[in-house]
């Protein structure tokens, strides 16, 4: 009871900073707005920059940036973009397309820099803005079913939509479509919106133009962008097998419940995570299976049958967690490897820790009664002074469960042991 009091305190404490923390920071939030930038003027440009999977707090960021830009009368709105999927539903996306093309200032995007990408869903988004450019060796395509109206797309998008369906396109192909213009650079794309103004400087050896207007960059706020990268599948899936794996640690360990606090934080962070992707639920239930097969068997104190179950469970769901998302293989080497060596390993030498005798050295052991947990022929495991452990039988003699036994020798972390009198145990 009291163990299970620590752990409640643990996450009580844990959701209580987290919900102080974000108090705290609802004013920091226009940090990751508009607002913070530079002062408003009606020749300012404004970039926002949209990386990673499209989630329901990229796209409220850029509905919000949307809305302080056309209060602010700028010249518009650039969407700097390098994001290779969208995780909103199709009617989330529809109402940000719509925000898209209502906006009272135009909606840009530039697809960079170099190796940048916008497939899936966050590609249709390309047929709805004012201009688009892209970086050389950026890609575009892959767009999947048409999620918003064709006669929403700009014409040349919509025609050549059956090509991009399908397969991505480099920015050489995006600009031999009509598509695009190309724009290494992000300032080579600003200078050429309308409304932004230039001068030629003379001042090198070859006059250049050079921007006049001012460009104001905004990202997200901090708790924001925790939570945008909290979202991705890597961590998302890190963070999950760390709190399952820490909360099973705890319920094995002493402690004050410090793993307990950082195993729910983390827990919670990697359902919010999985919940925003598409992860699958049946994959999510085997690695929970895995983690209570790992639990069933730290109490024996060696590894069985719910061992394997375990790690067979862990790797299946692990390698089909994601719907349409390949986790990188060392992603899922520092998952799997990771969650097995430490349950395998580390949590049974955590308990024997948590139960044994403290002492210097195990020669004490020798001669010492216990009783055998279940029966040892040739191996098994058995108790000594409340802590389980390894053992083997001498000369192959078998040990009935509840079988008094005594300690014969030491090999490493395995008991040689003996059968006992009964009444040499009960003395």
């Amino acid at each position: 009871m009291a163990r299970l009091v620590r752990l409640a305190i643990g996450v009580g404490a844990v959701a209580v900073g987290a919900l102080l923390a974000l108090g705290s920071n609802a004013a920091a939030g226009a940090s990751g707005s508009l607002d913070g930038a530079a002062a408003a003027s009606t020749d300012v440009l404004d970039v926002v920059e949209v990386s990673g999977f499209l989630d329901g707090i990229m796209a409220d960021f850029i509905e919000r940036s949307i809305e302080q830009t056309s209060a602010k009368g700028s010249l518009g709105l650039v969407l700097q973009v390098n994001s290779p999927r969208a995780i909103v539903d199709d009617e989330r996306l529809v109402e940000l397309a719509a925000r898209i093309r209502s906006s009272d200032v135009p909606v840009y995007m530039w697809v960079g820099p170099s190796g940048a990408v916008a497939t899936g869903a966050v590609g249709q988004l390309a047929g709805v803005v004012s201009d688009l450019a892209v970086a050389p060796g950026s890609e575009l395509g892959d767009l999947g079913p048409l999620v918003l109206s064709a006669d929403h797309l700009a014409e040349p998008f919509a025609d050549a939509y059956p090509i991009m369906q399908d397969r991505t396109v480099s920015s050489a192909e995006t600009i031999d479509l009509g598509l695009a213009r190309e724009a290494p650079t992000l300032g080579l794309f600003v200078i050429d919106l309308p409304g932004f103004e230039t001068e030629i400087d003379t001042t090198g050896d070859e006059p250049v133009r050079v921007p006049v207007s001012p460009v104001r960059f905004a990202k997200l706020s901090l708790i924001d962008q925790f939570m945008h990268t909290a979202a991705s599948p890597a961590l998302a899936y890190l963070l999950f097998l760390a709190g399952t794996g820490l909360l099973v640690f705890e319920l094995y360990t002493a402690g004050v419940g410090i793993a307990g606090g950082l195993g729910a934080l983390s827990f919670l962070l990697g359902c919010y995570g999985l919940a925003a992707l598409p992860a699958r639920g049946w994959a999510v239930g085997l690695l929970l299976v895995a983690m209570f097969g790992y639990g069933v068997d730290i109490q024996t104190g060696v590894p069985r049958v719910w061992t394997v179950i375990a790690t067979v469970c862990l790797t299946a769901g692990s390698l089909t967690l994601f719907d349409g998302v390949s986790l990188s293989w060392v992603t899922l080497l520092a998952g799997i490897v990771g969650v097995t060596a430490g349950m395998v390993t580390g949590m049974p030498a955590m308990v024997r820790t948590r139960y044994g005798t403290p002492t210097i050295g195990r020669e004490w052991m020798i001669g010492a009664l216990g009783v055998a947990r279940d029966p040892v022929d040739p191996e098994g495991v058995v108790v000594i002074d409340g802590a389980p452990w390894r053992a083997r039988t001498q000369r192959a003699t078998p040990i009935a469960e509840g079988d008094p036994i005594r300690v014969m020798a030491l090999e490493g972390l395995v008991l040689t042991v003996e059968p006992a009198d009964d009444a040499e145990k009960s003395a």
